[in-house]
């Protein structure tokens, strides 16, 4: 669990309400504890095991399976083989930080992440050993959450890791949504686009879902491993007619795309014996936030749960309505804590360091330059904002004049992509480390 102290940044220690404000950040993240989430919903007594509602009559199956795939997989998959105890016959785990589960029947492997790698194609293929030797005598349990597309890679025959590597590459680069790059990605691999469910050998299968997409849509967490595919190959195309990317991306990618088999669909038959059940998601977290928000003595106001589009832009919209409410007392009278939740994208200019969470805290600090009685805090729930080991940053009104005193240009480091260059120097990067879960990003507006 996280406490306050792990988001303590310079500006949060200059304001009087920094320690309530880190402990409502620490609030979002320890209510999506991965582990926590599982035990909510998945309970045994005996020989029945009960899931969001459904049993399963443990005696009835040949063997219980677990696979765990995402950035949560490891604490979701330890809550799992503590309630199964020695029912669960076996599993195998692969998440982005390697873990260790003494005393259970689990394996954990590590994948890449943004990216694919060499690591990812490696546990691509013990995942799918591990459904070749299912039955439809069996159970196969699945925690699954976000960062999953990337953690395994199993391409289909045409397409190489290098191909989906340059293509996830350029969809990142141009700024596409993770719907629209998941999208692209269930055509490409064997297990994505319910090619797990496919290729389970009609084994009974339960999916937990830490969801890390806006609307928790099925088909769009972790490529919808075990989730009927609604989006067809035109719909697909669509994406790399929508950026230009049609000659970035390899010839294998287009044809594929164009001329491979059907994911898939819902109604399909093999998904007769699969429920996917979500035990988390970014609302939980939000809402969690702003019950600790009350309890601090802050007006709690929820914006959003859908937010999209460019991170400059959202920075924009987003400290627009903060200095509204300093100004008014709308949405919420001071003081307030202003929650909105989803995923910004970015479009790459340049080489620097950052996310899109440093990015859009970056792009807030010249709306908010000289603004009193402020803060706006971006938050990674997984505490890993892109390629970095922070997971947002902090704004007050304060920031541009403490930029200008190091000589730091918020519009030059935002033309050049390095959000993470200008918080550090600032001292306001938030850094609690890998938290374990994942259910989106989250965007605090304080009213002081």
């Amino acid at each position: 669990m996280f406490s306050g102290e792990s988001f303590r940044t310079a500006s949060l220690g200059r304001l009087r309400e920094g320690q309530a404000i880190a402990r409502i950040l620490a609030a979002s993240i320890n209510a999506v504890e991965p582990g926590a989430a599982v035990a909510r919903c998945f309970h045994r007594s005996g020989d029945i095991l009960t899931a969001g509602g459904r049993e399963y009559h443990l005696a009835d199956f040949r063997s219980v399976q677990l696979l765990g795939i995402g950035k949560a997989a490891v604490p979701m998959s330890l809550q799992i083989a503590s309630t199964l105890g020695k029912r669960l016959d076996s599993g195998l785990i692969i998440s982005k930080h390697a873990g260790a589960a003494p005393g259970t029947r689990l394996t954990c492997l590590t994948g890449g992440h943004p990216l694919p790698d060499g690591s990812s194609l490696e546990a691509g293929k013990k995942a799918l050993d591990t459904l070749a030797g299912l039955t439809p005598d069996d159970l196969l349990i699945c925690p699954i959450s976000g960062g999953g597309s990337a953690l395994v890679a199993t391409p289909v025959d045409g397409v190489t890791l290098q191909d989906i590597q340059a293509l996830t590459a350029a969809l990142l680069a141009c700024g596409a949504s993770i719907d629209e790059i998941n999208l692209v990605r269930r055509r490409l691999e064997r297990l994505k686009g319910g090619g797990l469910a496919r290729l389970s050998n009609g084994a009974t299968i339960l999916s937990l879902l830490l969801s890390d997409v806006i609307g928790n849509r099925l088909e769009a967490i972790a490529s919808g491993l075990t989730a009927p595919d609604p989006a067809g190959r035109a719909q697909a195309m669509a994406v790399l007619d929508r950026y230009g990317l049609h000659s970035q991306v390899p010839a294998s990618i287009r044809a594929t795309l164009e001329h491979g088999p059907e994911t898939p669909k819902p109604g399909d038959p093999i998904f007769a014996r699969v429920h996917n059940l979500i035990v988390g998601s970014n609302l939980l977290a939000a809402q969690a936030a702003l019950t600790q928000a009350r309890a601090e003595g802050f007006n709690p106001y929820l914006l959003r749960v859908d937010l999209q589009g460019e991170a400059a832009q959202a920075a924009f919209e987003l400290a627009t309505c903060l200095r509204q409410a300093r100004l008014t007392g709308e949405p919420a009278p001071r003081p307030a804590c202003i929650v909105a939740g989803g995923e910004t994208t970015v479009v790459l200019h340049g080489n620097g360091k950052g996310g899109r969470n440093t990015e859009l805290a970056l792009a807030a600090v010249t709306e908010l330059a000289d603004f009193p009685g402020v803060a706006l805090v971006t938050l990674a729930t997984d505490g890993e904002d892109g390629p970095t080991d922070a997971a947002g940053a902090v704004v007050t009104g304060e920031s541009f004049r403490r930029a200008a005193e190091l000589k730091l240009q918020p519009d030059d480091h935002l033309s050049r992509n390095d959000s993470y260059t200008f918080f550090a120097a600032l001292d306001d990067l938030l850094k609690p480390g890998p938290t374990g879960t994942n259910v989106n990003d989250l965007v605090f507006l304080f009213s002081l």
